[in-house]
């Protein structure tokens, strides 16, 4: 099957939507399948307002189609609601493609953080365009559960792994720091709630890596913190496995690929219950689930790390790529759609 991914999230960004996308295509090439990608470094591009890291490309509806055509996909998969996943969908319902959809990121909640604009029109306009597709795709069974309740009807399961020979236990440690070591991964940006870490009364040193735009007055306000700013690869990896606990503060995440990259270098996780983190650890003894983040921490800090270490074996990006597949499968197995007018 040719396989075309449509994404307004990709390089330079460094995030979950990003690293899902790149390591479900490789191993979904793997299975003898062709995937390609339509990302925004095919077109000019103008930085998002209030987050300038991320660029937005800028095209007519009609360049996009002609793209589409010409990579000759058997099915379309679009994974953001940006641009060129709006796009995608309006060639889609004008030429009676099959395509699928992914929810990756709370956009109502991030954008009212920021604009005074109600979440019932957000979400009403995002239901508007997930619904259109063959299948809505989700990380978490409470994720689903939610959308469902909000009216998004074709909501199916999509789960994400982690890369555990890159992310391990490792002997030396990096971060010559007072321990213990308190440790936040992503985007330094107010939709991550960092500031509720940094507030915590906690021995040792909170260490943040990332780079984002509430970077420069986070560190303003937090001057005990330490701000590493933004590492990829083994420099990440040896990051993670530096630490004693990773906080995920965030109550907005669909997931938190950051989670699993954690748990497999043999790092507890304290966090919040909710979507995401309660997917992952609720049941296990691989973290610690609190409305107070700093009780969590301090439970985080007596677990043990090989509990850490085998809660994250048992997520593959392997088994994340065939349920993939298997959704591409399923749509593409659906009735044709009519064409339709323009939505």
């Amino acid at each position: 099957m040719r396989i075309l991914i449509v994404t307004d999230a990709w390089h330079p960004q460094v995030n979950g939507v990003v690293r899902t996308l790149e390591r479900v295509a490789e191993e979904v090439r793997l299975l003898g399948h062709t995937v390609l990608f339509l990302t925004p470094d095919l077109f000019r591009t103008v930085p998002m307002p209030t987050y300038p890291e991320i660029r937005l490309a800028i095209t007519r509806p009609g360049k996009v189609a002609e793209k589409i055509e010409a990579f000759g996909p058997d099915h379309l998969h679009i994974s953001t609601e940006g641009p060129l996943g709006q796009a995608a969908r309006r060639a889609a319902i004008n030429r009676g493609w099959s395509f699928t959809t992914s929810y990756h990121t709370r956009f109502p909640e991030y954008l009212r953080a920021r604009l005074p604009v109600p979440e019932s029109w957000s979400y009403w306009w995002l239901r508007r365009f997930h619904n259109a597709g063959r299948g809505t795709l989700v990380a978490t069974k409470s994720l689903a559960a939610e959308l469902k309740a909000k009216g998004f009807d074709k909501v199916r399961p999509w789960t994400r792994g982690v890369d555990a020979e890159t992310y391990r236990p490792r002997k030396k440690r990096v971060l010559d720091f007072p321990k213990p070591i308190f440790l936040y991964v992503g985007r330094v940006a107010v939709e991550k709630n960092i500031e509720a870490f940094l507030s915590l009364d906690l021995p040792g040193t909170k260490v943040v890596v990332g780079d984002g735009p509430a970077r420069k007055s986070l560190q303003e306000r937090f001057p005990k913190a330490k701000f590493l700013g933004e590492k990829t690869g083994e420099d990440l990896a040896k990051a993670y496995s530096s630490s004693d606990v990773f906080v995920f503060p965030s109550l907005t995440d669909t997931f938190g690929i950051v989670i699993l990259e954690a748990l497999a270098s043999g790092v507890p996780v304290a966090a919040y219950p909710v979507t995401g983190p309660i997917d992952v650890l609720k049941g296990t003894k691989a973290g610690a689930l609190d409305k107070d983040l700093g009780k969590a921490a301090l439970k985080a800090l007596k677990l043990k790390r090989s509990d850490a270490r085998d809660l994250a074996l048992k997520h593959s990006w392997a088994a994340c790529a065939k349920m993939f597949l298997r959704e591409m499968e399923r749509a593409k197995a659906q009735p044709a759609a009519k064409k339709s007018q323009p939505k």
